[in-house]
């Protein structure tokens, strides 16, 4: 009886009206229900979860070696985020990885005199290439430049073909030592029809104002900034009064001796003297948004901006960097400052995609490719 009282008693509510009632069956079978229900979804997120870890030991640990070393050749080459190679592997590995994945440049400077500046229309419908053609085929009423979309596998980007080489000169910053300005700025402030980032800059916590470009700086053949902190790799970067990029290992006073107009210090050294340099896995420099110019043997200017961290373009390593400027017929390369600094104006449109989450997208910077109509 006592057990029979307590079945019917547990199964009592008051009504509404405060009388006693039955207790639906229907809602505690609903109640069990639901609670089977998260049990499962508990289940399942903590299986995923679970997966996930064990998924991402493999990619970072396993036998495959592509990730690990994109992963740790990115970040050390960034600068700015380092830990996402140090959080997951130690000093040893990482050394192991950069010494596997490096730039070997070509052990010479370049020879300006191997360079020869001719009007581009005086190929008479002869081509090497379909690069070649690409370049030489201008567009209609625009003997300036000319822009051709690059793409390949994992990136996109822009090369512009400046006709002019008397036309490219250095932008620096309006507040040297300061702070930097944004490529749109640099650009309209002198005028520029294209302008393009440089070098590369002191940067304390990877949150520097942009207003101290690392080495030396030579504009209008004079030293405007000497500073150096780190390695620039590469070396002197810049144009003679004859309109010939030279790249090459050298003092600034040696630089302003052989007639250096507009230069900076950078690199690597892509190609030297229609040599491509050689590069051991990916470069050392990982994945990432790329900038780099270059000449042809008849005197046309390669700029180069390719997009990086983003969804349609995850961006370029060294071995793509050389196999653009390459195949368009680049005589002389180099690599210039790439990832957050990374972009291309022209007439005062910004034409890529920059990544640096600034003022539309672009990070304050103090030196800049330009190119004018005087």
């Amino acid at each position: 009886m006592e057990e029979e009282k307590y079945n019917i008693e547990e199964n009592i509510e008051l009504s509404d009206d405060g009388k006693k009632g039955k207790k639906p069956k229907k809602e505690k079978k609903e109640k069990t229900k639901k609670m089977k229900t998260w049990k499962k979804v508990l289940i399942i997120l903590g299986g995923l979860f679970l997966f996930g870890i064990g998924t991402g030991a493999f990619l970072l640990y396993g036998p495959w070696s592509y990730i690990r070393e994109t992963l740790i050749t990115t970040a050390m080459t960034t600068m700015s985020h380092q830990y996402l190679a140090k959080w997951f592997y130690s000093d040893e590995t990482i050394e192991k990885v950069l010494n596997k994945n490096k730039v070997v440049e070509v052990d010479e400077d370049s020879n300006p005199n191997l360079i020869e500046i001719t009007d581009p229309s005086d190929h008479h419908g002869s081509y090497v290439s379909k690069y070649d053609e690409e370049i030489l085929t201008k567009d209609e009423g625009n003997d300036l430049y000319k822009v051709i979309e690059v793409s390949g596998s994992g990136y996109k980007g822009y090369l512009v073909a400046i006709y002019d080489p008397s036309k490219v000169h250095i932008s620096l910053t309006r507040y040297l030592n300061v702070r930097g300005e944004a490529l749109t700025t640099l650009a309209k402030n002198s005028n520029a029809v294209i302008a393009m980032n440089a070098s590369g800059f002191y940067d304390p916590d990877w949150n520097g104002p942009g207003a101290l470009p690392h080495g030396t700086v030579i504009q209008n053949g004079k030293i405007v900034s000497d500073y150096i902190d780190a390695p620039v790799g590469g070396g002197f970067i810049g144009f003679t009064y004859d309109n010939k990029l030279v790249l090459g290992r050298m003092s600034a006073q040696e630089a302003l001796n052989m007639g250096m107009r507009d230069a900076i210090e950078f690199g690597p050294f892509l190609i030297v003297n229609g040599k491509r340099s050689f590069i051991k896995g990916n470069g050392g420099w990982g994945i990432a948004p790329r900038t780099a110019i270059g000449q042809r043997k008849d005197g046309i200017v390669l700029f180069l901006v390719i997009d990086g961290r983003r969804a349609h373009s995850i961006g370029a390593d060294m071995v793509d960097l050389t196999d653009i400027m390459y195949n368009y017929g680049a005589y002389n390369a180099a690599n210039l400052d790439g990832g957050s600094s990374s972009a291309l104006v022209i007439n005062n449109e910004i034409v890529n995609t920059p990544v640096a989450g600034g003022y539309q997208g672009l990070r304050d910077i103090p030196t800049a490719w330009i190119v004018t109509r005087d």
